[in-house]
């Protein structure tokens, strides 16, 4: 660099020095009588051969750089190359590192820093309605809040909504007619939406308002994935018509490849709402809505706009049946608007900046110990470089030397690493870790080849000006380099200081994975509600379309003549059947009133609504901790009981005894129920999430949510507990059994219990797996590290240890000199350790379940092993130190 500026200062100079010699010129010809034109003409002539004289010497320096930078390449390349062992672990080290930042960057950019794939995503809200009466901050969006916006709002080009189904993933509809019986995922979306998410489709065209309305025709749009895979993309498929749910529906259009919901990339269809305004009521939160805000809206703004227009909403709109509008007020509902990025990231974005912080520490662990090997390596050049700076080198040039073998290894470990990474991302994306979205757009991109190549330089940088500062000096003598001496104590200690840094990052993510393990471990020690072990229950759902049945007692016939044929199939110990299952994200949510149970002014209690069958809590193995169970004399004769869950009884009534008998209803217009059971509370948000209040009512009711007549559940899910649970056999057999009730039935969703489980745990065990990795990655380089100064410094230090012995040291004694220097040196890497992971281990505070950051049987546990780990890897060079033969030492020295 000081050679650079050095080159254009004296380019300037000879500059000016030529424009002066130029005007002299002038004067001189004019002077001596010549015409003035001849005179400028020959100046100038005269000056253009300096600049050309000076260009050549320009492209003569640019010529001679390019020739002196390549001959420093080869050089450095052959240098390396004669060392194939230090080249391949320096090159290993930081492709270890290099990988491991690449691959989680690249998580981090696709999910949370690349914006989503649409038009103006920033423009993009997700619409919610949060209520502090009941405590909800997503309460969802309803019909009357979607045309109350649509109409009257002033922020939004417009709002449309979408059916949020199960775990907000949409609807499931059967498909009949295109093979076997098929349950299908399916979104029903105003005719707004995919205009808002500036969507066209491939074929065809999207919804209109005609489509939309209740008296249109029915319509459907396909995925680009279901009609390749049903229609084998074939373009003639607009304006065929397919069945769905009984409907014969024209098909309009095909999305484009690539399209994706909120990251749901599995949907098979869209279809259109249709929603009735003059039938539409307030108060039914089953829906989510999207809006695009107008130029220059703020979301701050448009927040407003929403609290205006909640008023004019109570107004146009009537309450449903059963619910007076007190209620509705005592809800205190207001706008909760944020952008849709967020509701798509959710809660991972803490957890992936956590990653990408942690493995961050890995890098710095592999600079440090590359800057050790480097600094190793130029200890045993120290002779070379004196006599290289002997000869005339300057430091600037055996710098340069420096840093470029340095930057060698930095593009061969940033090479490496970018393969490491994608193989390691196309691992994640296989692995289909549950709650990470936008999973299938992650992979290598240019700014992830970007961000390698930046780190790659930072690497180069801080690992090889360490040796650059100590060994460029050109007032090198020869005697420097000389092998009887012992290396000094100040460099020993720059290298105990790198060792020191590696110890210590590697504790605070030892201890990080530590803490992890310890939440997951107490996760899988939390009682879920129920004793069956969840890899031995089957759930699947059915869903019986009143198209195809209209009576609702004779739905329940067809759903209890579907268990009793599973019954008999070998090996079945038990079925049962519900809306919902543990933690399968379906359970509804709903008010409750008690006849004999005062609550606070302004609260409406709110408990998860499941309609239940009899034997469903015998087949969970959920205990009844008071009353009994439902009987199916029940179910038929409509009998208004309830069952409760164990903490809706104590808060209550105190205890489960006395909840028997209690009434209660879901709606002030219902008939009072009597409690007849007390279940105990079932997990249903996951395993880190206390168990909810919970009403199990009769799948079959009347007089239910203000509906006057009868209702039966006619989308239900069975769990099925056999030990054949999960097996390709087992379903066979169940959809013979369920296709001989009703032959055009579909299965949807067939899953293990053990798959809603482990989902629950999604977040922890990605953590847990990828600080593991980044802990073990960490715990390895730093052991290397530590060897190889132990190592190095046996080696240099052969003569002294040589009259040590010669002078009546015994091996012990070598022994225990030199075990003491690395694990002081671990000690000291150990005690900063364990001050930053006080402190760092915070940020774990959201993830962590059952431990506290500080948790001292971790931070013990991860200090004894790191102490240990330290100890082999300093006995190793330890033993070849006592092994040493004072003769052939000083002989050799």
């Amino acid at each position: 660099m000081l050679s650079l500026m050095r080159r254009g200062r004296y380019e300037r100079e000879m500059e000016e020095e030529m424009r002066f010699h130029l005007e002299m010129q002038i004067e001189q010809n004019l002077s001596s009588g010549m015409a003035t034109e001849e005179a400028r003409y020959a100046a100038r002539r005269q000056f253009g051969n300096q600049t050309w004289l000076k260009e050549s010497s320009r492209e003569m320096w640019r010529l001679n750089f390019i020739e002196a930078l390549i001959h420093d390449l080869r050089y450095g390349a052959r240098m390396l190359m004669r060392k194939p062992g230090f080249t391949a672990v320096a090159a290993l080290t930081l492709a270890l590192g290099i990988g491991a930042n690449t691959a989680i960057f690249s998580v981090v950019e696709c999910v949370l820093l690349k914006p989503l794939p649409y038009p103006q995503p920033e423009e993009l809200l997700a619409v919610k309605i949060a209520s502090q009466g009941l405590g909800i901050e997503d309460l969802g969006m309803s019909p009357s809040a979607y045309f109350t916006f649509r109409e009257h709002s002033g922020a939004f080009q417009d709002v449309g909504l979408y059916s949020k189904g199960r775990n907000g993933a949409g609807d499931s509809v059967n498909i009949i007619g295109l093979g076997d019986p098929e349950r299908a995922s399916a979104l029903s979306v105003t005719d707004g939406l995919l205009p808002i998410l500036g969507v066209t489709p491939l074929l065809g065209r999207s919804f209109t308002r005609e489509d939309d309305s209740p008296g249109g025709a029915d319509t459907v749009i396909l995925t680009y994935g279901y009609w390749s895979r049903k229609f084998g993309g074939d373009r003639s498929v607009i304006g065929r018509t397919i069945e769905v749910d009984g409907k014969p529906r024209a098909i309009i259009g095909v999305l484009p490849e690539g399209f994706s919901f909120l990251g749901q990339t599995d949907l098979a269809m869209l279809l259109p709402m249709k929603l009735n305004r003059e039938k539409t009521f307030l108060a039914v939160f089953v829906y989510g809505g999207i809006a695009r805000l107008k130029p220059g809206v703020t979301l701050q703004q448009a927040n407003a706009d929403v609290a205006r227009m909640l008023p004019i909403e109570v107004r146009s709109f009537s309450m449903p049946p059963g619910f007076g509008l007190k209620m509705f007020e005592d809800l205190r509902l207001g706008p909760n608007l944020q952008p849709l990025k967020r509701q798509v990231v959710g809660d991972v974005g803490k957890v992936l900046w956590i990653l990408l912080g942690g493995i961050s520490f890995v890098m710095v662990i592999a600079c440090a110990n590359l800057a050790n090997l480097l600094l190793v390596r130029a200890e045993g050049r120290r002779q070379e470089l004196a006599i290289r700076a002997a000869l005339g080198a300057s430091r600037g040039r055996i710098a340069t030397e420096l840093f470029i073998e340095s930057l060698i290894l930095a593009v061969c470990g940033g090479l490496c690493g970018l393969g490491l990474a994608y193989g390691a991302l196309r691992v994640l994306v296989a692995m289909e870790p549950q709650g990470l979205p936008r999973l299938h757009e992650i992979g290598v991109d240019r700014s992830v080849v970007l961000f390698t190549l930046a780190v790659s330089m930072v690497a180069s940088l801080l690992s090889g000006s360490f040796p650059v500062f100590k060994y460029s000096d050109t007032v090198l003598g020869l005697r420097a380099g000389a092998r009887s001496m012992s290396e000094s104590r100040e460099r020993r200690r720059a290298r105990g200081v790198l060792v020191i840094i590696q110890v210590a990052l590697a504790l605070v993510l030892l201890v990080s994975s530590g803490l992890m393990i310890r939440t997951f471990h107490a996760l899988t020690s939390v009682n879920p509600g129920f004793v069956a072990p969840p890899s031995e229950v089957q759930t699947f759902g059915i869903a019986i379309r009143d198209d195809q049945v209209k009576d609702h007692e004779r739905v329940v016939r067809i759903e209890e003549e579907i268990l009793r044929k599973i019954e008999a199939i070998p090996g079945v110990l038990s079925v049962g059947l519900s809306t919902t299952v543990p933690m399968d994200g379906s359970a509804r949510v709903g008010p409750v009133f008690a006849n004999d149970s005062a609550f606070a002014s302004g609260e409406i209690p709110s408990c998860r609504f499941g309609f239940v069958a009899p034997g469903f809590f015998k087949t969970l193995g959920a205990p009844l901790l008071a009353g009994r169970d439902f009987t199916w004399s029940d179910i038929y004769n409509k009998v208004p009981i309830a069952i409760v869950s164990e903490k809706l009884a104590r808060a209550s009534w105190r205890d489960p005894l006395s909840a028997i008998g209690k009434q209660i209803r879901a709606s002030q217009k219902d008939d009072w129920r009597e409690v007849v059971g007390v279940v105990g509370d079932m997990r249903q948000d996951g395993m880190d999430k206390e168990a909810p209040t919970s009403i199990y009512w009769p799948i079959l009711v009347h007089r239910f949510q203000g509906n006057s007549g009868v209702d039966a559940q006619r989308n239900v899910t069975l769990a099925i507990r056999s030990p054949r649970a999960g097996s390709e056999g087992l379903m066979n057999e169940i959809r013979r059994a369920v296709w001989s009730v009703d032959s055009n039935l579909p299965l949807a969703e067939v899953n293990t219990l053990n798959y809603y489980y482990t989902r629950s745990m999604a977040r922890t065990s990605f953590t847990l797996v990828m600080l593991a990795v980044a802990g073990s990655m960490a715990l390895f380089i730093g052991v290397v590290g530590l060897y190889s100064l132990i190592a190095y410094s046996v080696s240099r230090r052969r003569r002294e240890i040589g009259i040590r012995m010669a002078l009546g040291a015994g091996k012990s004694e070598v022994l225990k000199m030199v075990i003491s220097q690395g694990i002081k040196l671990a000690l000291i890497g150990v005690a900063i350790g364990l001050a930053g992971a006080l402190g760092l281990t915070r940020f774990l505070s959201g993830l962590l379940y059952g431990v506290k950051p500080g948790d001292p049987p971790t931070l013990v546990a991860v200090s004894v092993l790191l102490i240990a780990v330290a100890l082999l890897a300093t006995y190793i060079p330890a033993r070849q130190a006592a092994k040493v033969d004072p003769l052939v030492a000083l002989r050799h020295d």
